[in-house]
C-alpha cells in the first residue's frame, strides 16, 4: 500500500519536472500550479468533520523576479524524489541544510524553505512523510489502559507496547504512526494542553481510575499526535475529550486544529484531525463557576477572538463557540488549567474532571 503511493508521487513529480522541461523547450515560461492554503480557500460541513480545501490556486510563473523560488521548489522535488526512491527521510532542518549544496537556490533561513516544502507537499495533495519529509518536533506523549502494537526495524516481528508501564515517563507518538495497531478497554482518550497537567494526572494514576489514554499535545497538537488520536479513536471506536486552558489559543488554535484541520493543511485534513473531539476545557462560565484566578486579556488575545468569529469557518458554524469567545471578549480575562490549583493541587482530579465528564451541557462543539 505504501509502496504503491510512493511510486504515484515519484510520477507525479517526473510528470511536472517533465512538463516544465517541455515548456521550456518551446521557449515558453513553465508554471508550477498549487493550491492557497489558507482560510480563506476551505469550507466547514459539520456532516464531513473537517475543512475541505475549496478550488483557489495560485501559479508560480517562471519570471526574472520568481526564478529564486521556482529553482528552489524544483531542486526541493528532486530531493523528494531521491529521498523516496532511496527510501530514506529527512527532517525540514536537514533539508534546509542541504540545500547549502544548491549554490544561488539555497534557503537564507528555514522558514523559506518549510514554506517551499509545504508548497510541493500541497502541490502533490499528499501528506510531507509521503514525499520523504518528516517533523522535528515529538508527535506527543500518552499513558494509560493502551497496548501499543509496533514493528521491529530489523525484524519486521510485532512488538507490544504497554503504556502503563512507563513509571512516571510515558510513551512517545513517533513521527509516522500508520503502521500502529492498538488494544484497549479503555473508555475514553483524554487529550490535554500542556505538559505539566499531562505530569499531574500521570503521577496520580488517573488513567487507573478513570480508565481513560491520557495523551499530552504540548500545545497545538503535531500532525503525528493528531493522526495518531484519529486511528486510535477510530479503530478503538472511542470519544476524545479535550482539555485545554481558557482562551483564545486553547480555543481556536489547539482544540480547532485538533477537531478539523487547517487552513494551510486544508489538503490532507481529512486524515488528520478529529471531527468526534468535544470541548471539555476551562470556558468562561468555569471562570465564573469556580472562581478561578484569571489574568486580562492582551490586545492579541482580543484581536484573535475578533478574527476567529470574523474568519473561521468553523467558529461561524458553532454557537456555541461564538457566544463562548464573546463572553471572554466581555469579561476580558483568561484561566489556565492549572488555575484550578487554587482549590486544591488534585482539584482538577477529585472534582473538575469528574464533574465535566457527567455533565456534557458544559461541553463545547
Amino acid at each position: 500500500m505504501a509502496k504503491k503511493k510512493e511510486n504515484n508521487v515519484v510520477l507525479n513529480l517526473k510528470n511536472i519536472a517533465q512538463g516544465i522541461y517541455n515548456k521550456i523547450k518551446l521557449q515558453k515560461q513553465p508554471q508550477l500550479e498549487m493550491p492557497i492554503r489558507a482560510l480563506s480557500n476551505v469550507s466547514y460541513d459539520e456532516r464531513e468533520g473537517y475543512f475541505k480545501i475549496l478550488e483557489k490556486f495560485k501559479l508560480r510563473t517562471l519570471t526574472a523576479s520568481t526564478i529564486k523560488t521556482f529553482a528552489q521548489t524544483l531542486k526541493m522535488m528532486g530531493l523528494s524524489k531521491n529521498l523516496i526512491e532511496t527510501n530514506d527521510i529527512a527532517t525540514k532542518r536537514e533539508a534546509y541544510y542541504v540545500s547549502k549544496n544548491w549554490g544561488d537556490a539555497r534557503f537564507k533561513e528555514q522558514p523559506e524553505s518549510d514554506t517551499v516544502m509545504d508548497d510541493v507537499e500541497a502541490m502533490m495533495m499528499v501528506n510531507r512523510e509521503q514525499i520523504g519529509f518528516i517533523p522535528e518536533e515529538k508527535g506527543g506523549d500518552v499513558a494509560g489502559k493502551l497496548i501499543v502494537i509496533d514493528k521491529d526495524q530489523d525484524t519486521g516481528k510485532e512488538i507490544k507496547i504497554d503504556c502503563t508501564k512507563f513509571g512516571s515517563g510515558a510513551y512517545s507518538v513517533p513521527s509516522s504512526v500508520e503502521e500502529l495497531k492498538f488494544d484497549t478497554n479503555a473508555k475514553f482518550i483524554l487529550a490535554i494542553e500542556t505538559a505539566g497537567m499531562f505530569q499531574r494526572l500521570v503521577k496520580h494514576n488517573y488513567w487507573k481510575s478513570a480508565n481513560c489514554i491520557l495523551i499530552s499535545m504540548g500545545g497545538v497538537p503535531t500532525r503525528a499526535c493528531r493522526r495518531f488520536i484519529r486511528k486510535l479513536a477510530d479503530e478503538c471506536k472511542l470519544p476524545v475529550y479535550v482539555f485545554t486552558d481558557g482562551d483564545p489559543y486553547g480555543f481556536g488554535s489547539i482544540y480547532r486544529t485538533l477537531k478539523v484541520g487547517s487552513g494551510n493543511a486544508a489538503h490532507i485534513n481529512e486524515f488528520f484531525c478529529v471531527p468526534q473531539a468535544q470541548f471539555i476545557g476551562i470556558t468562561p462560565q468555569d471562570i465564573v463557576d469556580y472562581k478561578l484566578p484569571t489574568h486580562p486579556l492582551k490586545e492579541v488575545d482580543l484581536k484573535k477572538i475578533k478574527d476567529l468569529i470574523k474568519n473561521d469557518p468553523f467558529i461561524q458554524h458553532h454557537k456555541p463557540w461564538q457566544k463562548a469567545l464573546q463572553e471572554m471578549a466581555k469579561m476580558k480575562v483568561r484561566a489556565e488549567q492549572q488555575a484550578l490549583a487554587k482549590h486544591g493541587l488534585n482539584f482538577v482530579i477529585s472534582d473538575y474532571l469528574p464533574d465535566k465528564l457527567k455533565n456534557n451541557k458544559t461541553w463545547l462543539p
